[in-house]
């Protein structure tokens, strides 16, 4: 079977992923000579590294594992994790490292932020209130929230949909993304470091709209921030209790939980980048590493602040699959129908939280989602023949390595090269 995404890894940063500030690159990742240094210290430190892999795969899925090998030490990844569901049953869940210190493992069970992966789940909150018939999709987010209309009228026409989809019209392309620009919004509004996400509604609605809504894809998580407000305004719960109960809670995911930017849970990864910048959560202007305070992972909880596991992910992802208590039939379709502005040049449409692919020649659909942080790259597929999988770093590309989009074919090749897909299920051992 050809890949999902079939489409440029490249363009996806920009197009699919968190995207993050555009902060100062430490000495070392530029190019030329200093690159080259770069790269000869890599292969120096990398010589020091161990393989190690934990947790349980059945049996004749080797090409997995053999592939996130080859993939994190090209990388130099210290931490990976991958989940493999076929028809509903978890055959194969995996934590790796590849790293000279040996007083961290990864365990299938380690937390890792999400990031993007984090809209499918808010999308499905939104969807069961729909369902509930708490929320509609032709709601609006200004009449919701309580949202100013006086600089743009056009947001009157911003619905709960439109959000989902991606067509209210912040484009991040020509107005940087505000859930990136603490400092800019502090400075605006006349307020300390950190801000909060009230502050940042503000600041936006006091600004114009990029595009009329409904009139463009354009990929916003401030847009994605909105329905974490909407989800607690229509249940009066905060956005975490709500999803926990209705969307997790009923699938035996325990585990996961919002991450904090400073404070890690316990047994979380360590994020790594090259990248650093000024502090968001106070007025210092300290230089921070940019995991570690370059951003907001708190005001990002419905579009990018959770932590979990590969397998939770997988286990989330069953919901689509049917015969769960969280959505039904009707919800599942609403989920993957095309939006108003049809199908893309590439092929591929964003439905309610998920991205999803016609099958060519056939019937169905291939959904899936990628997430991107400075020290964060993530990937969750639903192929068309009942294969899922998540997969979890703890860095993602800088500067001139290689692309960390090539795990999505990797992993399609890895599948396809499994002969006979093993009968037993490690659910009931994980969950």
């Amino acid at each position: 079977m050809a890949a999902v995404s079939r489409r440029d890894f490249g363009k996806a940063a920009g197009l699919a992923g968190l995207g993050a500030a555009v902060p100062a690159l430490v000495t070392g990742c530029s190019s030329g000579g200093s690159e080259r240094a770069a790269q000869a210290a890599a292969a120096q430190a990398a010589a020091t590294r161990s393989w190690r892999v934990t947790g349980t795969a059945l049996a004749g899925l080797g090409s997995f594992d053999a592939t996130m090998k080859s993939f994190m030490q090209a990388r130099n990844v210290p931490s990976g994790q991958l989940a493999v569901v076929r028809k509903g049953k978890l055959v194969l869940s995996r934590g790796y490292t590849w790293s000279s210190s040996t007083g961290f493992t990864t365990q299938p069970t380690t937390p890792f932020r999400m990031a993007s992966l984090s809209k499918p789940v808010t999308a499905t909150a939104v969807l069961r209130l729909v369902q509930d018939g708490k929320l509609k999709l032709t709601d609006r987010a200004a009449t919701l929230l309580g949202l100013p209309t006086t600089a743009d009228p056009r947001l009157k026409d911003v619905t709960v949909l439109r959000l989902l989809q991606h067509l209210g019209g912040w484009d991040r392309d020509i107005t940087p993304d505000p859930m990136f620009q603490d400092a800019a919004i502090a400075k605006a509004l006349g307020l300390p470091l950190p801000v909060k996400q009230a502050n940042i509604m503000k600041y936006v609605s006091a600004h114009k709209l990029d595009h009329a809504p409904g009139t463009k894809y354009a990929y916003s998580n401030y847009g994605f921030m909105l329905l974490g407000r909407i989800i607690e305004k229509v249940t009066g719960q905060s956005y975490a209790s709500y999803v926990q109960k209705a969307v997790l809670a009923p699938r035996g995911i325990k585990r996961m939980k919002l991450g904090h930017s400073l404070t890690p849970a316990s047994g979380e990864v360590h994020y790594y980048s090259g990248y650093t910048a000024r502090t968001v959560f106070d007025n210092s202007g300290k230089t921070v590493p940019t995991p570690y305070g370059g951003f907001n992972l708190e005001n990002m909880d419905s579009h990018g602040g959770w932590l979990a596991t590969a397998m939770d992910l997988t286990r989330f992802a069953g919901i689509y699959d049917g015969g769960t208590s969280v959505l039904n039939a009707t919800s599942v379709k609403r989920a993957f129908t095309k939006p108003e502005t049809g199908i893309n040049a590439n092929g591929w449409y964003y439905g309610c939280g998920w991205m999803v692919r016609p099958v060519t020649g056939g019937t169905g659909m291939n959904t899936w989602h990628d997430g991107s942080l400075a020290g964060t790259s993530t990937l969750l597929v639903r192929r068309n023949d009942g294969l899922a999988w998540a997969v979890l770093f703890d860095q993602r590309q800088e500067g001139g390595a290689p692309s960390y989009g090539d795990i999505d074919p990797a992993l399609h090749k890895a599948a396809n090269a499994v002969k006979t897909w093993p009968t037993g299920d490690l659910t009931s051992k994980y969950f």
